[in-house]
């Protein structure tokens, strides 16, 4: 059975920094596509960056060069820089067992509960 915890959401200044992290359990390494996911009021779910089984780390546009996904065993962590009032968002860690990954809500099927991020200007 997967799980997903997340944890690290907090409140910041715009350009301030934070890292968020879910542990897992459950997932089998090289066999689970793993991912960030954020939803803003009103907003539909969006991508933010996932870790695929092979290969680099893949970004929204958005978040590229300011976000850095990293992966340590069953712990997966997400390290946000230069954050602004747009990056305010509950954010959500996800689980694929798939061999082909993308930046796509729709192919994971394991959710954590979220947890929120303000930043404020």
């Amino acid at each position: 059975q997967v799980q997903l915890v997340e944890s690290g959401g907090d409140s910041v200044q715009a350009g301030g920094s934070l890292r968020l992290s879910c542990t897992a359990s459950g997932v089998t390494s090289g066999t689970f596509c793993m991912g960030w996911f954020r939803q803003a009021p009103g907003k539909e779910r969006e991508g933010v960056g996932v870790i695929p089984n092979y290969g680099p780390p893949i970004y929204a546009d958005s978040v590229k060069g300011r976000f850095t996904v990293s992966k340590d065993n069953n712990t997966l962590y997400l390290q946000m820089d230069s954050l602004n009032p747009e990056d305010t968002a509950m954010y959500y860690c996800a689980a694929a067992q798939r061999s082909y990954c993308w930046i796509t809500s729709g192919m994971y099927n394991y959710w954590g509960q979220g947890t929120q991020v303000t930043v404020s200007s």
